[in-house]
């Protein structure tokens, strides 16, 4: 549906009412654009978002789709991607294949998967007068069945409904879905259920872990109460440890019933997003004031350490570039962190996506820009606790409702004391394409880490592309050796986002790029620090020329890493790791 409206109204200079159009694009989305006679330009009025999900037999094979998980394929319990690669880069439609083949000879069994929508019907059979049990046992008889289900569920269920051949076409609902059971190998059903057992322990530890944390807040508040109504001297030399304990700890506590109502008992409506360690919801207080809810999944066996990590951290800190953390909500195995809400969600929601990214012209580029290399200032110079992040990407970034940028997340941050300038450790955390080459490789990481990731952040902001996953026709270089070789070559204005138009200052471009290379240099001792990048934006100063980026001829390499780490955990559209071991 569109108004349309003669060449020369929409070139006069009085205000045009009611026009707009309604623009069906190639990937689904409908766009409603508005005619602002002030600037004789069309406006993106509002955008309505198709369902990838909807798309037939889109996470192909034996996967299933949901439209709230990032990524939005899933291999079904017991498969795993055909091909691994092809699945890192988004590209699902070879589905998944069996961990262990079928054996009908030895006996196989059958897993339930629940809340979904069933597989396609197409080669499938039923019968209204079965019941479930019988299904069941005529599906294990025949060889060639793949799965079983009710084909009526009203009253409990009844009929019996077979699969033969792949299942395609699942997706996955939060209510409202069906069950269906997919047959499976005898010792795959035993390594499942290990699992099961395994997560159930895992859960108990952490539920016993955070009773003892709250029994520890209680304890150590109710001693400062009466260290300070005691007020001698001697008590408050003995209570200086635990006082200091209870200070990095102090933080407003919310109850449970107040972030349930907030958030409408966490609906699947509020919900902002997913994490590694959980889901984030959107929330309004009584008062009207809108919150962000990060709640810690019950089955995540490192959430507990990162959720004290950014209580501890996070309360510290107060930069007009950083999330602010208003809270927390500890209620048995409920764990909650509430910070301010960012309405226009994370950067790379924009600088990533063929049509949000014309929201963000140059300037604005250029103010999330120096924003980021503020905060970063902050936490590696003018912090108390003087911290390294550790998991700097476009995800971790937050825009306000003014488009300035917060860094956010810091679950796998760390500080430094006294004269420390690196350390080492055996648990590397944070994500491909943004780690360092020294720290991905020894487990070293210093404030020159976090530098590495600004310089990869920075050149995604130019360029709109991500660092993994890069291809270009003409090489098979990533993101940061594109950029070299466009440095080299005196093109680097090809770099630009095409979406930035002619919005840009050529002189901040070339700056930009010139200190996102800087950032990125092979040698720690190379990279410049965050005042000296700071000052580098915003002065007019001659560059020095950078050297040759880390990582950028060693694409192979680090794929085949990311293949063989089958344990990392998703965060966003990228891989965030957290249990490699540092050579």
């Amino acid at each position: 549906m569109s108004t349309t409206i003669s060449e020369e109204r929409l070139n006069c200079d009085f205000p045009v009412w009611a026009m707009e159009w309604l623009v069906l694009n190639p990937n689904g989305n409908v766009q409603r654009l508005i005619w602002i006679g002030r600037t004789k330009s069309w406006n993106v009025y509002s955008t309505a978002y198709k369902d990838d999900c909807d798309s037939y037999a889109l996470c192909g094979a034996y996967s299933t789709c949901n439209i709230h998980r990032s990524p939005r394929c899933g291999c079904m319990k017991g498969f795993v991607p055909k091909f691994p690669y092809q699945w890192d880069t988004m590209d699902w439609s070879n589905g998944c294949v069996r961990k262990t083949s079928l054996d009908c000879q030895k006996g196989d069994g059958f897993v339930k998967c629940s809340g979904v929508k069933l597989p396609d019907t197409r080669n499938s059979w039923f019968n209204e007068s079965m019941n479930l049990k019988e299904c069941a046992s005529l599906c294990l008889r025949n060889c060639s069945c793949s799965a079983y289900t009710n084909s009526d569920i009203k009253g409990g269920g009844s009929g019996c409904l077979l699969w033969f051949g792949d299942l395609i076409d699942v997706k996955e609902f939060t209510e409202n879905g069906q069950d269906f059971y997919i047959r499976m190998a005898a010792s795959e059903l035993d390594a499942i259920s290990k699992v099961t057992k395994r997560r159930w322990v895992i859960v108990s530890t952490v539920s016993i872990a955070g009773m003892i944390l709250l029994s520890l807040v209680v304890t150590l508040y109710l001693l400062k109460k009466r260290l300070k109504r005691k007020g001698t001297t001697e008590l408050n030399n003995e209570g200086a440890e635990t006082n200091e304990r209870q200070e990095d700890l102090e933080l407003p506590l919310f109850d449970l019933d107040t972030i349930l109502n907030a958030t409408h008992n966490f609906s699947r409506n509020n919900k902002l997003g997913e994490g590694g360690f959980g889901p984030v919801y959107k929330g309004m207080l009584q008062d009207g004031k809108e919150i962000a809810v990060k709640r810690l999944s019950k089955e995540s066996n490192q959430g507990l350490d990162e959720f004290k990590n950014e209580v501890i951290y996070i309360s510290k800190l107060q930069h007009r570039n950083l999330v602010k953390l208003l809270g927390c909500c500890i209620h048995g195995e409920e764990k909650m962190l509430i910070y301010e809400y960012m309405p226009n969600k994370s950067l790379n929601f924009f600088i990533f996506d063929g049509i949000q990214s014309m929201v963000l012209d140059w300037p604005k580029r250029f103010v999330i820009i120096n924003g980021i290399a503020r905060g970063l200032l902050y936490l590696h110079q003018d912090s108390r606790l003087r911290i390294i992040h550790r998991d700097l990407k476009a995800d971790n970034v937050l825009l306000d409702n003014e488009m300035n940028p917060r860094i956010s997340d810091f679950g796998m941050a760390r500080s430094f004391g006294g004269n420390e300038t690196q350390a080492r450790t055996k648990r590397v955390v944070g994500t491909y394409g943004y780690m360092s080459p020294e720290y991905a490789i020894d487990g070293v990481y210093s404030v020159k880490s976090d530098v590495f990731s600004f310089g990869v952040l920075l050149l995604e902001i130019i360029s709109g592309k991500r660092n993994r996953g890069f291809n270009h026709p003409d090489h098979d270089l990533n993101l940061l050796g594109h950029a070299w070789t466009l440095y080299m070559e005196r093109t680097p204005l090809e770099l630009i986002d095409a979406s930035v138009g002619d919005t840009y200052n050529q002189s901040e471009v070339l700056r930009a790029l010139n200190v996102g290379l800087l950032c990125v240099q092979r040698h720690p001792d190379d990279r410049p620090n965050m005042s000296s990048v700071v000052l580098m934006l915003s002065s007019e100063g001659a560059l020095r020329q950078p050297k040759e980026p880390g990582f950028f001829t060693e694409r192979n390499m680090l794929e085949a890493d990311s293949l063989q780490c089958k344990h990392a955990v998703f965060s966003g559209n990228e891989h965030t790791i957290t249990i490699l071991e540092g050579r």
